[in-house]
This record gives structure tokens, sequence and C-alpha cells, in this order.
């Protein structure tokens, strides 16, 4: 346990899989009480189980990103058991590819919700009291994605790109406030969300992403982009042109990824 942190409270959405668990478990371990928030109640309260056997302290309460108002209520519940929160993850994600026919603009739509509302209102349900506190620390995880134009993959890309403009302007907005303000760029995770994936150069388990994760937060970095070569793949692929583009994800538009369990109400929010 690391004693610096012992007793601060982190809240995480998008926790019950993926990235999320994963980075419960690593905080707990470094002394954090934890808030684990997400839709299913089952799967939150599992890993509550895994963050207690780790030495944590776990509070679960279900709530959806793109439900303002209960997110709200969720956050509050959390701080009332725990304290104050001290560091909100807005994790939840989902990654669906984007088809031309049909158009499917029911994803785009939840995409945008979940994605890139979903962080807003995770900020907004801490926002007003680490100003009052003068205290505290956000970050969003976003992707490596948002920096390039994928065929196959625009509402996705679009929901990071637009993450990593609001949280850039967050950080300039709250300076000299207490507050720090990180965008976390991943690269390829193997997580739920990323199971039927078969191109994923350079990828990570959720549990080592965690690691690097919050190392960077112990830091307060202002954009972490990781693992190096994968930055590296996509600062060389925006310069490619749009019909070497094309063939390189030729079989990505032909047979496009759906996640496992996926429905247009958005069945898969895990992170990333």
């Amino acid at each position: 346990m690391d004693n610096a942190f012992a007793g601060r409270v982190a809240v995480i959405t998008g926790a019950s899989s993926g990235i999320g668990r994963s980075l419960a478990i690593v905080l707990a371990r470094s002394g954090w009480r934890v808030g684990l928030i997400a839709r299913r109640g089952s799967a939150l309260e599992a890993v509550a189980g895994e963050v207690r056997a780790a030495g944590g302290v776990a509070s679960v309460a279900v709530a959806d990103v793109t439900d303002r108002e209960g997110l709200r209520l969720a956050v509050e519940g959390i701080a009332g058991e725990l304290g104050p929160v001290d560091l909100m993850i807005a994790n939840a994600g989902v990654g669906v590819p984007t088809t031309l026919e049909p158009v499917n603009v029911e994803v785009v739509e939840e995409t945008i919700r979940v994605n890139v509302l979903g962080v807003v209102y995770a900020i907004d349900a801490v926002l007003p009291s680490m100003l009052a506190r003068r205290s505290g620390q956000i970050a969003a995880i976003s992707s490596l994605a948002g920096y390039l134009a994928m065929p196959g993959e625009s509402a996705y890309c679009a929901s990071k790109a637009a993450v990593n403009a609001y949280m850039a302007s967050l950080r300039v907005q709250v300076r000299g406030r207490g507050i720090a303000v990180s965008t976390i760029c991943p690269g390829f995770i193997r997580t739920p969300m990323t199971s039927t994936m078969t191109f994923m150069p350079f990828a990570l388990s959720a549990d080592q992403a965690a690691a690097r994760i919050v190392r960077a937060l112990r830091r307060k970095v202002k954009v972490y982009n990781f693992p190096l070569p994968t930055v590296a793949l996509m600062s060389l692929a925006r310069w490619l042109p749009e019909w070497l583009l094309a063939i390189a994800f030729r079989d990505h538009l032909e047979n496009p990824p759906m996640p496992e369990g996926w429905e247009p109400a958005g069945q898969v929010r895990g992170g990333g």
C-alpha cells in the first residue's frame, strides 16, 4: 500500500469490466477507497469483491453514464459512503464500427452519448465539489484513435477526438484552481469490447494498461499516449494517402468486428 494515497477516494465509471475493473484493483492496492459505477450490478459486485480481496474498500452504484441525474446521484451516494471524491476516472466507453449499408446512425448516436456525454456528465458530478475544495483530479480514458480518422470507425474516432479537445480546454480553464486534468489515450487493449477484433498490434492486457495509467495519474500528466510503438504507428498512419488507408482497412470494412452482445441500446460499455 502507498501511504500517500491511503484513504483517498477514486470513482471509476465503466468499472464492471476491462480497464475499469483493472484500474479499481490497482488503485485499491495503492490504498485508494474505490467507488465503482456501471450498469451491471452483479458484475460490479464481483469487482467489488476483488477489490476487497486485494485489501481495499469499495462502494458500488449502478448507473448509466448517459443519464446525467442518475450518474450524479450515484456519485453522491459513493461520496456519502467513502468521502469526497479526490479522483474521477471517466472510463465508460463503447466502440462499435460505423457501417454504410445501412448507415448505422443509432451506433453513432449511442457512441457520442456514451463516449462524450458520459465523460461530461462524470465530470459534472464531481467538479463543483472539487472547485469548492480547490482540490481534485479528473481523468478521461480516451484513445489514440482520437488522433486518426480510421475508415469504418467514424463515430469512435470522432468521439475520442471530442474527448481530447474537451479535456484540453477544461485543463486550461481550471488552471490555478487546484484541479489536475489528465487525458489518457491508450492504443489497443484486450478487453471484452475488443474481443472480436483481429488486428491489434502491440496490444496490452487491461491489467498492463491499468498499471501504466495509475503511474501516469500519480505524476498528474496532462496527456498520456501509450504504448510507444502504437503511438509511432498512429503517427505514421496519419501521413498515409487515403487510397492506401482504404487498402489497409479493407478487411475491417468488409467484416466489421461488432462487439459480442452489442445492441443499439448500448450493451457493451467497458473502457478505452
